[in-house]
């Protein structure tokens, strides 16, 4: 059973296992008739052949709290993407495919390139926005959810969970964020977040002293969680990143837009587990090798725009401050692993710490020769101020992609 512990800075709201889960999503289904709902769904074309999207589609069958899901198609051909039309076609709710490499789409990031407000590389980002930018068009939501599609312990459950407290009219919350214990086949996971956000955050607020941020994005039990929910109103002025610090980026924008007060993560599942990374070792540009990069990079880019000034001392400093920090949370999570009948490699787990320390004053490295360096995509509200038709024509290009 989950404990009621709060850290003071934003809220977190526990599964204590009193409250009976139908009971839950009628509740839901009875105030998302007066705040609707939309889903973004960011997904390669591959993983329609998985059975984790299988089952999140399945599960989603039944959420009548849900207005719109909006399916972001990335990496497919015509044939492919007529075959996700027909993928999703069991799906009750009023569902869209956004061809992300159609010839409309394509003619619409192609005026945004030469406005220079296009994103700068292919990813889930970049999938992200475009599906924002759509539930945008679409006028048709008070609230806008989003989940990864590679979840293989997906249940409906989760989502009404991570959605309640944005709908829920007495609730002051306008982001919610979830959090989850990664365990699955017996071993503890969550890499990136044990082994680097969290000794990297303590190791920042030793070395730089305590600041406000780095408290905030401490208070987060999972901050790499892919599973966030938010109030339409405030997403226009989202600017989200394009590479993999994209969480952080995330909850970087709604530190920047919105009190504490109006931030909650919530407990959403007693399991999770989707698909891992490899560590890739020997190739900086792809794996949790590039999400660590990207990831600290991110952070400091955020301090910097608060005020911090780095130096080629200050991140030596901070490798060897994180180091031993990693090694000594390393043994927790052993012995915690150990206590609970989990497994963890600590030869595998220590050879990750050393990476991740050497990818730290990579990240600070490239920060230092690119200080003004932005991977942030624009706004929704600066598209709409440089072009006024844009959206309508966003809405009309998928509906047309719909209807061939």
């Amino acid at each position: 059973m989950a404990d009621f512990h709060q850290n003071g800075s934003v809220a977190t709201l526990h599964s204590l296992n009193q409250t009976d889960p139908r009971e839950l999503e009628r509740k839901l289904e009875v105030m998302s008739e007066t705040r609707r709902t939309t889903l973004i769904l960011p997904s390669l074309y591959s993983e329609l052949e998985t059975d984790a999207l299988a089952g999140i589609v399945e599960q989603l069958k039944g959420a009548k709290f849900l207005n719109h899901i909006v399916i972001g198609l990335d990496r497919a051909d015509a044939d492919q993407y007529r075959h996700a039309k027909q993928y999703f076609s069991v799906l009750p709710q009023r569902h869209d495919v956004l061809w992300n490499d159609g010839a409309r789409l394509r003619a619409i990031d192609a005026d945004l390139q030469a406005a220079g407000l296009s994103p700068t590389e292919p990813g889930k980002g970049r999938n992200v926005w475009y599906c924002m930018g759509y539930a945008l068009a679409s006028r048709n939501s008070e609230v806008i959810a989003l989940h990864d599609c590679d979840i293989k312990t997906y249940t409906r459950d989760m989502l009404v969970r991570l959605i309640y407290p944005v709908v829920h009219p007495g609730f002051p919350y306008q982001f919610s964020k979830g959090y989850y214990p990664r365990i699955a086949d017996g071993k503890l996971n969550g890499r990136v977040t044990r082994l680097l956000v969290t000794p990297l955050l303590i190791s920042l607020s030793k070395v730089l002293g305590q600041h406000d941020y780095i408290d905030y994005l401490h208070a987060f039990r999972y901050p790499l969680a892919g599973e966030f929910a938010m109030r339409t109103s405030i997403v226009p002025d989202m600017r989200i990143p394009s590479d993999w610090g994209l969480e952080i980026g995330v909850l970087s924008e709604v530190w920047r837009n919105l009190s504490r007060n109006a931030v909650a993560q919530v407990d959403i599942s007693d399991r999770y587990d989707h698909k891992h990374q490899p560590v890739s070792e020997e190739d900086a540009t792809t794996g949790l090798s590039r999400m660590s990069t990207d990831i600290s990079k991110a952070i400091f880019r955020k301090l910097a725009t608060d005020g911090v000034v780095f130096s080629n001392e200050t991140f030596r400093t901070l490798k060897a401050t994180y180091f031993r920090c990693a090694l000594d949370l390393m043994e927790m999570y052993y012995n915690d692993a150990r206590m609970n009948g989990l497994s963890v490699d600590r030869h595998v787990e220590e050879r990750t710490v050393e990476l991740f320390a050497r990818n730290i004053v990579e990240a600070g490295n490239l920060f230092l020769e690119n200080p003004m360096e932005t991977p942030f995509i624009p706004n929704w509200s600066r598209v709409q101020a440089a072009d006024a038709d844009l959206m309508p024509r966003l809405a009309q290009a998928v509906a047309n992609d719909m209807a061939d």
